[in-house]
């Protein structure tokens, strides 16, 4: 077979092939040359069309113009879009200004997130004039402070929350150049807080109870101002948050104080001696004494009129609170064949925990039983019902996550090498508390996900305790923990104080699995 070697690939072409190529080329480059005569009848037909379509409706117009485009080819669309782009486009922010309307351009762009008002700043001097006279970085500073319990907390910790919405009295207010540099910072904040909860890094702060008798704290409860606990030695105590110094002692129980729940204007606690009791939280007078259970009271909530309360008789009552001193048993409920270790509820549910491995649900309103939650193989020792999610511990050693509707097990967490004491959750974690004297906390998210292994669970083993750990709270910036060893540890992972993460007591997630 022969080649033509003139040709650098030895393909050769027709000239018919050429010549169809060369046409098409001339296509796309070239305009076809147009006599003088040829113009002047495209612009006498032109301007003939055009009057008649000045003639016609609005409507007759856009189905004419409909007709043309589609009539043209791709290339001629191009064109067209091209022409029409900038005529479609408006400088809306920057207009309404002109006519007098500052305030809605502001409040457009006050609906921006922080990423899209970097952006707008960029756009032209009128949009960042716009931005910086309508203080808009301060608007975002108070928006996110509004929704956000994270941004709640460190606009009262770090101390810039005064600055926002009404201002300091007898202060002038802040420019905006003030706000536009703090988030940045409140980011980074964020940021380094989420990394102290990853990796471990807190201070840490302990308060020894110093029981006369019998050591050991059962349950707590803290705020910005205080925290109270309730003590094997049959006291309540109430702490000073800022110098640690216990600045009241309540008694009145005769034997352990196993369960408590405060607000704005009572505190009420159970305890072994089989009574609830009622008092005032700023005086510390004890107002009213409730007798239902024959054994120890093993935990109760109340909110919103209603309180829950469980026992080691197997029963739970539920009580309409009228006042402190008006508080009358609405209903028992019965189910359980062992202790009834915790209670929770809100408007839908009360969810049961017991020593029969089984959690039980409630319907709120009716007080009638729902459904039973089968999966743990020993008893339940704790339990957090929150929107639909109920997560539990138990003697099995194990956590696990249930949709409460449907009563599905959604999960199982393991690493806690005895029984799991108790169990907190939000948004984002989960911190649980053992009998191994461990705190751990998980991520919520990935634990909810099916697709995550299970090695990458628990984001930190916390090791401080020396004795069996009791109970526990949490926020976004600290865990509170009472154990058997009689103290109260306050992990604070807003100000670190670890030079190196690795010198910390608390284990790396390297080491959270280590084989037994």
């Amino acid at each position: 077979m022969s080649m033509d070697t003139d040709s650098p690939k030895g393909d050769t072409f027709s000239d018919d092939e050429m010549k169809k190529d060369e046409d098409i080329q001339m296509t796309i480059i070239h305009k076809n040359p147009k006599s003088k005569e040829e113009v002047e009848r495209y612009r006498s037909e032109r301007d003939l069309c055009t009057q008649y379509f000045d003639k016609w409706s609005e409507l007759h117009q856009v189905e004419f113009v409909e007709h043309l485009i589609s009539r043209m080819c791709h290339y001629q669309h191009g064109q067209v879009n091209c022409y029409l782009r900038p005529m479609l486009q408006r400088d809306f922010i920057s207009a309404l200004p002109a006519k007098g309307l500052d305030h809605i351009a502001e409040k457009i762009l006050s609906y921006l997130d922080a990423k899209s008002l970097c952006a707008a700043e960029l756009v032209c001097k009128e949009w960042h004039r716009v931005i910086s006279e309508g203080m808009l970085w301060k608007k975002l500073i108070e928006r996110m402070v509004r929704s956000d319990c994270m941004w709640r907390g460190l606009a009262d910790r770090r101390g810039w929350g005064k600055y926002l919405f009404k201002g300091v009295p007898n202060e002038g207010p802040k420019m905006h150049s003030y706000y536009r540099g703090l988030y940045p910072e409140i980011i980074e904040d964020i940021e380094n807080i989420e990394n102290n909860w990853r990796c471990g890094k807190h201070s840490l702060q302990r308060i020894v109870c110093r029981s006369e008798n019998s050591k050991g704290v059962y349950c707590l409860q803290y705020d910005d101002d205080k925290i109270v606990s309730g003590l094997r030695d049959n006291t309540i105590k109430i702490w000073d948050r800022n110098t640690l110094e216990c600045v009241k002692v309540l008694t009145g129980h005769t034997g352990s104080v196993l369960c408590l729940q405060y607000d704005d204007k009572v505190i009420i606690t159970g305890s072994s001696d089989s009574t609830i009791r009622v008092w005032d939280v700023k005086t510390a007078e004890m107002l009213n004494t409730l007798m239902y259970h024959c054994e120890a009271v093993l935990h109760l909530r109340f909110n919103n009129g209603m309180m829950v309360t469980c026992s080691k008789d197997r029963s739970i009552a539920v009580w309409d609170m009228h006042s402190p001193t008006d508080i009358t048993l609405r209903t028992v409920l019965l189910g359980h064949r062992a202790a009834v270790n915790v209670v929770d509820f809100d408007e839908k549910y009360i969810v049961s925990a017991s020593g029969d491995r089984t959690i039980k649900v409630w319907n709120t309103s009716t007080c009638e039983f729902v459904r039973t939650l089968n999966g743990h193989r020993r008893g339940i020792a704790c339990l957090q019902y929150r929107d639909r999610i109920v997560v539990s511990g138990s003697s099995d050693n194990t956590i696990r996550l249930w949709d409460i509707e449907c009563g599905a097990c959604l999960r199982v967490l393991e690493g806690h090498e005895e029984l799991v004491r108790c169990i907190r959750f939000d948004n984002k974690r989960i911190v649980s508390g053992a009998y191994d004297g461990k705190i751990k906390v998980w991520d919520l998210h990935a634990a909810l996900d099916p697709r995550s292994p299970a090695g990458t669970l628990c984001l930190r083993t916390l090791v401080e305790h020396t004795g069996r750990v009791f109970r526990l709270q949490f926020d976004e910036f600290q865990i509170v923990s009472s154990s058997h060893d009689d103290s109260i540890l306050i992990w604070d992972f807003m100000t670190n104080t670890n030079a190196n993460p690795s010198e910390s007591r608390s284990p790396s997630r390297t080491y959270t699995y280590v084989s037994k």
